[in-house]
């Protein structure tokens, strides 16, 4: 008989055990997808900056436009054609 308690005990302690590990996995892997449906969210609200090359490559149209290189077409053709990119 106590062979038999001492097997129930020990089948409750593992039980338990793996129970609440389950359980911290399950709470773990909830919280990471909570996070990350937040930051798909907040990606999804902002509006994507342009790239840092097309800024530069319209500071440098720009540039040339002031130093009258490039007329207003030229300037308007280029400009659509980087935004287009």
């Amino acid at each position: 008989m106590p062979g038999l308690l001492r097997g129930v005990a020990r089948t409750a302690v593992i039980a338990g055990t793996a129970t609440h590990v389950s359980n911290n996995v399950s709470r773990r892997q909830a919280n990471r997808w909570a996070r990350q449906e937040e930051d798909q969210q907040q990606q999804q609200q902002q509006p994507a900056p342009p790239p840092k090359d097309t800024v530069t490559q319209l500071k440098e149209l720009a540039d040339l436009k002031a130093q009258g290189i490039l007329t207003d077409e030229e300037f308007q053709a280029q400009k659509a054609k980087i935004l287009a990119s």
